[in-house]
């Protein structure tokens, strides 16, 4: 080995070491705990602030049903009544999860997933899983069953 490669690999050998060095003595216990995550917004909140592309879960009653959306990726639309009064229109993706058959109005549902705001109440969407694993799984629950 020439004095050149010896002289490279003496200095790549000690940047090695000196970034070993750094991330052992910033290493404290405390990091390796679970953060509490942040407190999740009401849909009420998200609505009066008009933020989209939150996640939030709501437990409403299915006030109306809707024709299902054809128009590109197909949904199973309704809407759900919060308990405060505010209303969501759910759009469930059914060409990834399936349709809610059983449900009616008067039901009560569960939904987990990505809220947009409109001047309406706003829209719950992605209330299924992601194929491609790119986007929180979200998820509706009706009767004891979970559609996602």
């Amino acid at each position: 080995m020439s004095k050149k490669s010896r002289q490279k690999q003496r200095i790549w050998l000690f940047i090695a070491f000196a970034i070993v060095g750094y991330a052992a003595s910033s290493y404290s216990p405390q990091q390796t705990e679970k953060q509490e995550p942040a407190p999740q917004k009401t849909a009420e909140q998200l609505f009066e602030q008009q933020q989209s592309n939150n996640q939030l879960e709501v437990t409403g009653e299915v006030i109306k049903l809707l024709t299902d959306d054809h128009v590109g990726k197909r949904h199973q639309r309704f809407l759900i009544k919060l308990e405060t009064g505010l209303s969501l229109l759910i759009a469930h993706n059914i060409d990834l999860a399936d349709r809610i058959e059983t449900l009616k109005e008067g039901d009560t549902v569960t939904v987990y997933g990505e809220y947009e705001w409109n001047e309406r109440g706003g829209v719950l969407h992605w209330t299924h899983h992601d194929p491609d694993n790119r986007h929180i799984a979200g998820w509706i629950k009706h009767q004891g069953k979970t559609y996602q």
